[in-house]
């Protein structure tokens, strides 16, 4: 089965494990590659939606894998037991709802030999609720597909909170760290962005100059780290 780069991305920041989840599986891509290429010896495919499992069984049983991949349905963590897997994935939806999936079974979440999370939007407000939390950021990894950039988080739970600057909730720390290799694009894109929002802010309320302020302080650090690369 050939999958996505974004799905090979996340994939690949999978160690050996024996029990993944992979909360809102959609067609069960990941678990299926990870068991085929011996990574997690069984694994849980997980989706909140009824179509989405039934696409996710048939996918199993084509590959013939129903021995080693069970579909269950259910939102977040209500499908497993605490200490029923080692790893779990959550990706494809908005940063806000991954924190929210954490927060409603953060004991089970807790116990995780480690978590890979992918958000497609709002990845500051999952790593701030990382950090804040006292969860630790063990790699991070970027990806481009389909005219979008993608980031992808590696957590585990240390009970140590970290303050750290704000810019690096927007921008992964891991990623500065090992200069990696579409940093300077994506950090790029991020100024255009935020450039594009800068010009659209027409109003004069306090607000909008408090907005103003912000997005022109975060443009100054963007442009900083593109500096430094």
């Amino acid at each position: 089965m050939d999958i996505s780069i974004r799905l090979k991305t996340i994939a690949s920041m999978v160690d050996k494990c024996e029990v993944l989840v992979d909360v809102g599986t959609d067609h069960a891509y990941i678990p299926i590659y990870l068991v085929k290429k011996q990574i997690c010896d069984k694994a849980i495919a997980s989706d909140i939606n009824k179509g989405p499992v039934e696409k996710a069984r048939l996918n199993v049983a084509m590959e013939g894998l129903k021995e080693k991949i069970q579909c269950r349905l259910g939102g977040g963590f209500s499908t497993v037991r605490t200490s029923e897997v080692d790893v779990v994935v959550i990706a494809g939806m908005g940063g806000n709802l991954i924190r929210d999936i954490i927060l409603e079974h953060e004991n089970v979440f807790k116990n995780l030999q480690y978590a890979v999370l992918q958000p497609v939007q709002n990845p500051e407000v999952l790593r701030e609720f990382i950090y804040k939390k006292g969860y630790e950021i063990l790699d991070e990894e970027l990806c481009f597909e389909d005219e979008k950039y993608y980031q992808i988080i590696k957590v585990k739970f240390n009970n140590k909170p970290v303050n750290i600057k704000e810019i690096y909730y927007e921008v992964g720390q891991k990623l500065i760290e090992k200069k990696h290799p579409l940093l300077k694009d994506f950090l790029i894109h991020l100024v255009n962005k935020y450039k594009k929002i800068l010009n659209l802010i027409k109003d004069d309320t306090e607000l909008a100059k408090k907005r103003k302020i912000q997005i022109s302080h975060k443009l100054k650090e963007l442009e900083e780290l593109i500096s430094c690369l």
